[in-house]
């Protein structure tokens, strides 16, 4: 079993029951997925590109990615629907607390002048959405390798119904929010 999903069961949940008073620990909210996007906008021109993100976020996440399609066509982009414009994969179980784990601990630290994360990036229903600029700041990904940064979006979804308990949760679980 994974250190933070440990910790998850042995304290963090004892710690929400106290704090929002719920009369089970089944009403503690938990962590049901963690989903990585990277949108490749370049790969209209070169399709090429769209692989080595996706070979970039298997590396990150150790899941072989899916591409993503476009829904719509935009001219404007020369565009066309159904083309591939980027690539994601959803991460649960132990997978998903050895992301979350490494990502509080080791890769956002890295970022330069971090101070924290966002404290207003939920979504009112208890999910979180966390941008990042650069995928470098995994230790996974070889630095000499990078063609282009890329920036990726992490939406983690929990099983809270307000943001004061799912913002409870993930500093429980070790998120750095700025203060």
């Amino acid at each position: 079993m994974n250190r933070l999903h440990d910790k998850y069961n042995t304290v963090i949940v004892g710690n929400l029951v106290k704090q929002f008073d719920y009369s089970s620990v089944m009403q503690a909210p938990k962590v049901v997925k963690v989903v990585l996007n990277i949108g490749v906008g370049d790969a209209i021109a070169n399709p090429k590109l769209l692989d080595e993100a996706v070979n970039e976020l298997a590396q990150i996440t150790g899941q072989k990615p899916v591409v993503t399609k476009a829904k719509k066509s935009i001219a404007n982009f020369k565009l066309r629907e159904g083309m591939p414009i980027g690539c994601k994969v959803t991460l649960r179980g132990e997978k998903m607390y050895e992301f979350i784990d490494k990502l509080f601990n080791i890769s956002l630290p890295r970022v330069r002048d971090f101070r924290g994360v966002s404290n207003t990036a939920f979504d009112g229903r208890g999910n979180y959405t966390l941008g990042v600029k650069e995928q470098i700041i995994f230790p996974e990904i070889n630095y000499d390798k990078v063609n282009k940064l890329r920036g990726m979006d992490i939406v983690i979804v929990t099983t809270a119904n307000t943001n004061e308990e799912a913002k409870a949760l993930l500093t429980e679980m070790g998120m750095p929010f700025a203060k």
